[in-house]
Parts: structure tokens; C-alpha cells; sequence
């Protein structure tokens, strides 16, 4: 096979293979174990990949080699960038829910991917099948490597607006990806106690660098389409940026575990929706008939609920108790879950006496008491021989970096700080 070894190729060929690569990795992992994530991350690689092996093979000379390497090279659906917005997306819900599934109702996201690929099949199909094949007539353009229907579309301005319809597509998924996870964030936190592994903040950072790579690549489409034309080399960098953009995706993909935590987040937008029932629609009346009634008299505030406060002062209290005597905390991956089935209770209600109760989230409550427990051991002279990762350790944390940066959260020092008996 043909392939031209120079400065411009030769650095983008090492992100092809690693996205290439690493994508089957991920590919053969997510059907062993069946996770979305990696199948959708998979995609994310290869569709990568493939826009940066238009450029790589062209500054290797398949344009120019005047045969069916240059017909491969017109024909070939390189850069489906309408399709990397929502997988991004989709991405994202499996890798922060275990149970998301790709059904009926999301395929419509990848309508427009779709119709990009069925477009390019027929331009394929009707200059070779139909004209060449068939009809046996020889392709017109290129030195006779391009039919007539791909020269025609060349004419026109199509590949501009799909790019930047691509462009925009691609910061829309982004955007709200990113609005998704910084809800994510606080669902982590409102039922997690250690959530450094699972908080991909490689994640986000991915989300911005999409961004302003998109930013950047729909700069270079519309200087190319309305102010001058750019030269091959030019352009390369927008493919530089991608083959990185792969480097990153990869790497924090195969480090990221299959089989993680069990992640249940659901976005707000996609709640479920409470089939309507008979009481139910009794209630609504009648509350559309008080507020009618009442239209023309002043708001009143709320009657507070002694029972409801007494009820939640109880709870309070028996959560505090149960903290000090079982020390739940002290188990490093305890859930929202799991604190609520030790008290007998449902998430719902014991996420609501911490945070009504307590004015904490789950995860700063439970880190609170991992402090008091590590302070407690580093002023103690009988752990004075003990290093740091071991206090951490017996106070419920899961590793040194997570100890200090809670403990540098709650108290505002490191616990290197902490003055230590001698």
C-alpha cells in the first residue's frame, strides 16, 4: 500500500493507530463485559480517527496517486462529524448510569449522522455502481478517479454547511453534557462518600476541550469558506488538535474501570413521568379551584408542621446516634444506600434529614466524621509512629490524595499541618 512518509503524515500516523487500537481494546472489553461506556467511547475513537486518516492519507499521497487509492479518498465517509455530539452524549449517560440503555427513543440524535452516511453511499453507488460499473463509462474528473454526481457536489457549498452544522451540533451535545455533569457532580455527592473515582473529572475537562477545539475548527471552516482559502498545511493543525483530543479520550478511557460503582444518575430532563391516577387528578381540581378562590387574596406563608419537624428532629437524632456508636464511616465506599438500609429507612427521607437535619450533603456528613476520626488519631500519642496514608486509612479514606484534599476542604490545613504529639 501506497503511503508517503513525511513530517505531516508521519505525526499524525501515531494518533491514528492509537485510536484505532485502543478503540478494538475498548470495543472487545465492552462486549465481554457488556458495558455501554466502552462501546460508546469505541465509537468516539474511531470516528476521531477517521477524520484525521483524511489528512494523514492525503499528505501520505492518496489524492495524488491517480488511482483507486484517489477514488477511495472521494468516496469514503472520513469525516461523519454529525455523529461525535451524540455519542459523546451518550457516552457520558452510560458511564454515569449502569442501567442506561440505547433504546428507540434516542435513535432519532442520530438521524442526521445517518443521513450524512446514506448520502455519501448513494454518491458512491451512482459513480461507481451505476455510471462506472454498469454503464462501463470512465470517471471524468481527477485524472479519472471521481465520477460526475461527486464532482457536481463539489460545486456546491455542501461540505461548508455540513461542517458547520457538524460544528454547531457538536458544541450543543457538549454544552449539554456539560450542564448534565455538573448535576452529576452533586448527585455524587448527595449519595456517595468517596467520589474520587468516579467523579471523571477527566470528563470535564474533555467537555472544554471539545468546546473550544470546536470553537476553533468552525474558526478554520468559516476563514476557509468566507475569507480565503486555506492551504493543506494550514489546515493540518485543526487535524493536530484532533489526533490529541485522541491521545486524551484514550488514555482516560482504558483507566477508567468497566465495572464501577453502582452509578444510577438520571438527568432531571429525562425524570419519569408519574402516570396521572384518579386521586391524583381529584387533588390537581381541587388545588386549581382553591387558587382561583383564593386569586384575590394576599399569599400566605405555609403553617409549619410540628409533626413533620418533630419527625425529622427524631431522625436526626437516631442518625447522629447510629454515627457514633456503628461508625459506618469508617468503611471507605459507603453509599446514601447503604446508610439508609442500616437504619431501615428509604434514600429519599435520610437524604433529606442530612441535609434538613444536618445542613450537609452526604458527602461532606460522612468526610465530617473521617476528619474528626483522623484529627483525633493524629493528636493521639499513641499513633504518633503512624504515617499519614495509615491514619488515613483506619479513619476511612481511600487513599492519601483524597484525605488531603477533604481534610484541606473541612479544616483548611493539610493534616501534614496538624501539629503531632512527639
Amino acid at each position: 500500500m501506497s503511503f508517503i512518509f513525511n513530517v505531516y503524515s508521519a505525526l499524525l500516523l501515531p494518533f491514528f493507530v492509537q485510536g484505532v487500537v485502543v478503540g478494538a481494546v475498548l470495543l472487545g472489553r465492552g462486549r465481554r463485559y457488556g458495558s455501554a461506556a466502552d462501546l460508546w467511547l469505541a465509537v468516539l475513537l474511531v470516528l476521531h480517527a477517521l477524520r484525521l486518516a483524511q489528512w494523514m492519507l492525503g499528505f501520505a499521497g492518496w489524492y495524488d496517486s491517480h488511482d483507486a487509492y484517489s477514488t477511495f479518498m472521494f468516496y469514503f465517509p472520513f469525516s461523519n462529524w454529525l455523529a461525535v455530539g451524540p455519542a459523546l452524549y451518550f457516552y457520558f449517560r452510560s458511564l454515569t448510569n449502569q442501567e442506561f440503555r440505547f433504546t428507540r427513543q434516542y435513535w432519532g440524535h442520530l438521524a442526521p449522522a445517518a443521513a450524512y452516511l446514506a448520502g455519501r453511499l448513494g454518491v458512491f453507488l451512482y459513480d461507481i455502481g451505476w455510471w462506472h460499473g454498469l454503464r462501463g463509462r470512465p470517471l471524468p474528473a481527477h485524472f479519472g478517479t471521481k465520477g460526475p454526481l461527486a464532482q457536481q457536489l463539489d460545486q456546491l457549498p455542501l461540505e461548508y454547511c455540513l461542517g458547520v452544522a457538524a460544528y454547531l451540533l457538536i458544541g450543543f451535545y457538549a454544552l449539554r453534557t456539560l450542564r448534565e455533569y455538573r448535576a452529576y457532580a452533586r448527585y455524587l455527592n448527595d449519595n456517595f462518600s468517596d467520589t474520587d473515582q468516579i467523579r471523571f473529572r477527566w470528563l470535564r475537562n474533555v467537555l472544554v476541550a471539545v468546546l473550544v477545539g470546536t470553537g476553533v475548527m468552525l474558526g478554520f471552516g468559516l476563514i476557509n469558506a468566507f475569507v480565503s482559502p486555506l492551504s493543506y498545511y494550514e489546515a493540518w493543525y485543526d487535524y493536530l488538535f484532533t489526533g490529541l483530543l485522541i491521545y486524551y479520550l484514550s488514555i482516560a478511557g482504558l483507566l477508567t474501570g468497566h465495572q464501577l460503582a453502582g452509578l444510577r444518575f438520571q438527568p432531571v430532563s429525562e425524570a419519569a413521568v408519574v402516570e396521572p391516577t384518579p386521586e391524583s387528578v381529584l387533588a390537581s381540581v381541587s388545588e386549581s379551584a382553591a387558587a382561583v378562590a383564593g386569586a384575590a387574596l394576599p399569599a400566605a406563608e405555609p403553617a409549619p408542621d410540628p409533626a413533620a419537624d418533630t419527625e425529622l428532629s427524631r431522625w436526626t437524632t437516631r442518625l447522629l446516634r447510629h454515627l457514633e456508636t456503628a461508625r459506618p464511616y469508617l468503611a471507605p465506599e459507603l453509599t446514601l444506600g447503604e446508610l439508609a438500609a442500616q437504619l431501615r429507612t428509604n434514600t429519599s427521607w435520610l437524604s433529606r434529614v442530612i441535609n434538613t437535619g444536618c445542613g450537609q450533603n452526604f458527602n461532606d456528613f460522612i468526610n465530617e466524621y473521617r476528619v474528626r476520626e483522623a484529627e483525633q488519631r493524629l493528636r493521639d500519642p499513641q499513633f504518633r509512629h503512624y504515617t499519614l496514608l495509615a491514619v488515613a486509612l483506619e479513619a476511612g479514606f481511600n487513599s492519601k490524595s483524597t484525605f488531603n484534599r477533604v481534610f484541606k476542604k473541612l479544616r483548611g490545613i493539610t493534616p501534614g499541618e496538624v501539629e503531632r504529639p512527639r
